[in-house]
């Protein structure tokens, strides 16, 4: 297979000869000099989907890679991005860690669609110092820490997305509620007596049956330069504005390469998909209660494509400890990392306790606990 990815084009100025880079939010590459504008060409809206098991094979088959690829690699968080502007060293975008550029082979499917950036980096910034500013107990000079460390990196993130026609037959229990009386000893007025009472039971009754559900872009992060925890609340995608892959949309922007691949994407898809059938099998047994005691699961026509999607990302240090928050490059929504004030929340603890014993010690002096201890105390009630 061809190591396109290793083909990193570059598209010139018509005017002054710089590279154009692509402006978020447009169907256009501007020149960031002369201010020239060149509209991208052949806009499709949607991307081509590829047979799982067809590519599996085909990958397998594929000879070794014969080109090498100058890339950015980070031992810290085992990012791995193509370079541009003959960038050498620097910064891990993910981590703040410093890296240097090396000469690796990689052998990658090229992506089958983009979302194009819609954020630009100036309302990225200003939703991230909202965000910020909506911090508590965040240590002191934060704010202007994070502002003025470095600016943010638009970077197109990896990830799958998979389609299955699935099926699950299972087995079960289904537990309906039912009263009966039962009669219990109980002491009255120093007397035991015998009473009667209704008792909620469940009746299980055994269940087989079989579901079916069609799973549409099942979208799975194909990074690991990220944690999880993030990228997984940064699911606001609307994969609607999907474009067919087109390399006009990332110039001017760095692009991750996958380090998860198909195999282990579908693996988790398949997690997922699982906790799905679940749930309609819990609505298919029905009844009050259900219980699950086998379940096979099979997925027939599985297809997935390689997307990017964009975010504006940037870690800062502080106190050695690296902070990473990204930007949803299509809605500026804000998840990431955050340091607490170990002073600001002791202070807060202090004033919560002071604040209890004051309470205590004006409802002492003003007699209040004795109104709350005995609230029903007159002398028409206890002579």
């Amino acid at each position: 297979m061809e190591d396109k990815t290793a083909d990193w084009e570059v598209f010139p100025c018509d005017s002054c000869g710089a590279t154009l880079r692509y402006a978020p939010g447009t169907e256009s590459l501007t020149c960031p000099y002369c201010g020239h504008v060149n509209p991208i060409n052949e806009i499709h809206l949607g991307a081509d989907e590829l047979d799982y098991e067809a590519t599996l094979r085909r990958l397998a088959a594929a000879q070794p890679a014969g080109d090498d690829e100058i890339v950015i690699h980070c031992d810290e968080c085992g990012a791995a991005y193509r370079l541009e502007d003959n960038t050498h060293a620097g910064q891990c975008e993910f981590c703040g860690a410093n890296v240097v550029a090396e000469t690796r082979q990689h052998r990658q499917l090229e992506p089958q669609g983009v979302l194009p950036f819609q954020i630009t980096r100036e309302q990225a910034e200003t939703a991230f110092q909202r965000w910020l500013g909506r911090l508590w107990l965040a240590p002191r000079g934060l704010k202007q820490y994070a502002r003025h460390q470095r600016k943010l990196s638009g970077i197109y993130i990896p990830y799958w997305t998979f389609d299955s026609e699935s099926e699950a037959a299972y087995q079960g229990m289904r537990g309906t509620y039912y009263q009966t009386p039962e009669r219990f000893v109980t002491e009255v007025n120093g007397r035991r007596q015998v009473v009667t009472r209704m008792v909620t039971r469940v009746r299980w009754t055994p269940v087989a049956g079989r579901v079916s559900r069609e799973f549409d872009d099942v979208l799975i992060e194909a990074s690991f330069s990220l944690p999880r925890k993030i990228l997984r609340r940064l699911n606001r995608w609307n994969l609607k504005f999907l474009k067919k892959y087109n390399k006009a949309y990332l110039s001017g922007f760095k692009s991750e390469m996958y380090q998860a691949g198909p195999r282990q994407g579908f693996q988790q898809a398949t997690q997922i998909m699982e906790e799905v059938l679940r749930a309609d099998i819990a609505r298919d047994i029905g009844g009050d209660l259900q219980k699950i005691t086998r379940m096979q699961s099979h997925f027939d026509d599985v297809t997935f494509k390689h997307i990017l999607l964009p975010v504006w990302v940037a870690a800062y240090k502080y106190r050695g400890k690296s902070y990473r928050f990204v930007v949803n490059g299509q809605n500026g929504e804000v998840q990431g990392e955050r340091p607490y004030s170990g002073w600001k929340i002791l202070l807060l603890i202090l004033a919560a306790l002071g604040l209890a014993a004051g309470f205590f010690w004006f409802a002492e002096n003003s007699g209040m606990l004795e109104q709350i201890q005995y609230p029903y105390q007159s002398p028409m009630m206890y002579p």
